[in-house]
């Protein structure tokens, strides 16, 4: 039987995961929108309250931050979906190449906004 659910991609995969397992797969996703949010809302203050005379660090600064909350709220629909989808099959959780990669982002905006203290 066919699901009428979307993706059908992921739904259409194996058996029904337990609920519990399932939800707690959409709460993940959600925390991610969250931090992509808020990232986004941080590259958007940086450049909103930025003194003056700080324009090149400020404007990567702010950039980096927009794009790490755009690349961040993109991944998280496909980690939800490969989680859910390997749920569905009975395979291990995937792992996520976003969380080193975020990591690193986040070390190189918190270097760039302590540069712009200092200056």
């Amino acid at each position: 039987m066919t699901s009428r659910r979307w993706p059908r991609g992921v739904y259409d995969a194996g058996s029904e995961p337990d609920p519990r397992f399932t939800l707690a797969n959409e709460r993940t996703f959600l925390a991610w929108i969250r931090t992509s949010l808020a990232l986004m809302a941080g590259g958007v203050a940086v450049e909103a309250v930025g003194q003056p005379g700080h324009g090149p660090v400020r404007t990567v600064l702010a950039v980096a931050l927009l794009l790490a909350g755009v690349l961040c709220a993109g991944v998280a629909f496909f980690r939800w979906a490969a989680a859910e989808r390997a749920m569905r099959l009975g395979l291990p959780l995937p792992g996520s190449v976003l969380l080193p990669l975020l990591g690193a982002v986040l070390v190189l905006a918190g270097l760039a906004a302590v540069l712009l203290v200092l200056l």
